[in-house]
């Protein structure tokens, strides 16, 4: 007997009453802020894996003010070191450059320009490419549902035309980009672009985009052959779609489903990028077909071996430094 027990009635004498056992507390299950922190440390440790860091260059940032919508934060960079010497006197005005609009990937749900992997490539690309990177720090869903981030887009593209001399950008010199979920919010700011104002984009360059939330050109092949069981890569492509929209039925507006579009007729010329071993693989050559297929120039490039991720791996992996030039290449285009 323990020390403060007492002997039961019924069954063995003197046998102690078992201690009640406590339930455990059902576990807490991670909050989205949560996800969001173990995302950008995981985002870390993959620069310093498989990336390659950014070089230090100008930087400025404002704060974008969009009707009905949350204000969008966006920073500029700018293709010159942060240390380099001006390239004009103090009483001449310094060249304007060409920029592109550009969107970052996560699903919808996470990701941004803080991002480690997302800045260095931006930087990267500006000096590489002689382009100021305008970078977009849409609202992510669920907190912020469709189309909050495309009106954002709208809005971020209206004012970059519109203060573009003081900025010190070309405004007839624009590209717009996007990675992944980035790529969809940049086909479908184009979209929006044509039908409300036809300001002036000379490229769309999209990278693994995702086109078409309504899931009809998922191409689960690519799961198949690298032995992941299909059910889980549907599953998470449904989750994506039912994080950003706020009905289902809202896959069929083509500002969701940018492939879906009734024309695309007028929109600027396209390069797009995909990738042998993903799921979107499909998304982006039907998308490229879409648009040759109204008249608009479109070439669509497909790395053979590569992933989803791809051009993260710039440290690692000699293909995605050979898309990395792709990409430069396609934005000095807009030095022409």
């Amino acid at each position: 007997m323990t020390l403060g027990s007492r002997p039961t009635g019924g069954g063995a004498a003197g046998r102690d009453t078992p201690p009640a056992r406590k339930r455990a507390a059902p576990k807490k299950k991670p909050t989205r802020a949560a996800h969001r922190k173990a995302a950008i440390a995981w985002d870390r440790k993959e620069l310093a894996a498989v990336g390659r860091p950014g070089p230090d260059v100008r930087i400025v940032e404002h704060t974008v003010p969009v009707p009905r919508y949350p204000d969008v934060r966006v920073r500029i960079y700018y293709p010159e070191l942060a240390d380099a010497e001006p390239d004009f006197e103090p009483d001449e005005e310094r060249a304007l450059v060409p920029a592109t609009l550009a969107f970052y990937g996560g699903g919808f749900r996470i990701g941004g320009i803080d991002y480690p992997t997302t800045d260095a490539g931006f930087r990267l690309r500006a000096v590489d490419a002689g382009v100021a990177v305008v970078a977009v720090d849409y609202a992510l869903a669920p907190e912020h549902r469709f189309p909050t981030a495309v009106e954002q887009g709208h809005a971020a593209l209206d004012w970059l035309v519109r203060e573009a001399a003081g900025l010190g950008i070309d405004p007839d010199r624009l590209a717009i980009s996007g990675i992944s979920a980035g790529g969809n919010i940049a086909a479908a700011v184009t979209l929006l672009n044509r039908d409300r104002g036809d300001l002036p984009l000379r490229l769309q360059l999209l990278e693994v985009p995702v086109v078409d939330l309504t899931g009809r050109h998922i191409d689960l092949g690519p799961v198949r052959a690298m032995g992941v069981p299909t059910f889980l890569a549907v599953r998470e492509l449904r989750s994506v779609a039912r994080t950003y929209l706020r009905d289902p039925g809202e896959a069929r507006n083509p500002l969701a489903s940018p492939l879906l579009a009734e024309s695309h007729a007028g929109l600027p010329p396209a390069h797009i990028l995909t990738a042998e071993y993903d799921a979107l693989r499909g998304e982006g050559a039907a998308y490229g077909a879409a648009l040759r297929a109204a008249g608009v120039e479109a070439t669509v490039v497909r790395y053979l071996g590569m992933t989803h991720d791809t051009p993260v791996f710039l440290g690692a992996v000699p293909a995605a430094m050979r898309w990395h030039r792709d990409v430069v290449s396609a934005l000095r285009t807009l030095h022409d």
